[in-house]
C-alpha cells in the first residue's frame, strides 16, 4: 500500500481515534483545533483511504472465558504457493485466531491464538496444525502473562 498523505492534524485525530473510537467529532475537534464537520470529513477521508480500517470494541479474552492466549511458530511441509494460500484461508476463517503473520526464517508462519484453556487449545491445535497434512511442525508457547496487547500503531507529525 502506498503511503496515505497525512498532515499534523490527521495524525493527531488518528493518534485520539486509536485511544477511543467513540469520542464526538466536538471532543475531537476541540483536541485537534477543527470544527466537527472538519473533523468528520477527515475521518470520512481516512477511512475511504484505507488508513481506519476499522472501529471496534477491545474485548479482554479473560472477560469472556478465554484464559490461555498460545504463540504458535508453523512450518508448512512444502514451499507451494497453494499450500500456503490454504493455510492464510484457514487461519482468517478460524476465530481463536488472533493474529498472523507470515515471517522469514525457519519458521513460515507466527500465530496468536486465545482458547478457554490447554485441553480446547489441544483440540483446536490438532484441527489446525496436525490434521492438516500441510504443517510439518509446530512449536506451541503458551503465554504466562499479558505485559502489553494493542492495535494502535505509533503516530507522530512530520518531520
Amino acid at each position: 500500500m502506498t503511503a496515505f498523505p497525512l498532515d499534523e492534524i490527521d495524525l493527531r485525530l488518528l493518534a485520539l481515534m486509536q485511544v477511543d473510537a467513540t469520542r464526538p467529532l466536538h471532543d475531537l475537534g476541540e483536541q485537534v483545533g477543527l470544527s466537527p464537520s472538519a473533523v468528520q470529513r477527515r475521518l470520512v477521508r481516512l477511512r475511504a483511504g484505507g488508513v481506519i480500517t476499522a472501529e471496534v470494541a477491545v474485548v479482554d479474552p479473560r472477560a469472556v472465558g478465554l484464559g490461555l492466549t498460545a504463540v504458535v511458530l508453523v512450518q508448512l511441509a512444502e514451499d507451494d504457493a497453494g499450500r500456503y494460500a490454504d493455510f492464510c484461508t484457514r487461519m482468517l476463517t478460524e476465530p481463536t485466531v488472533q493474529q498472523c503473520y507470515s515471517v522469514v526464517g525457519q519458521w513460515d508462519y507466527v500465530v496468536v491464538l486465545v482458547t478457554e484453556d490447554l485441553a480446547s487449545y489441544r483440540r483446536i491445535s490438532n484441527r489446525l496444525f496436525v490434521e492438516e497434512t500441510a504443517v510439518l511442525r509446530y512449536e506451541t508457547l503458551p503465554t504466562y502473562e499479558r505485559i502489553k496487547a494493542q492495535l494502535a500503531v505509533p503516530v507522530s507529525a512530520p518531520s
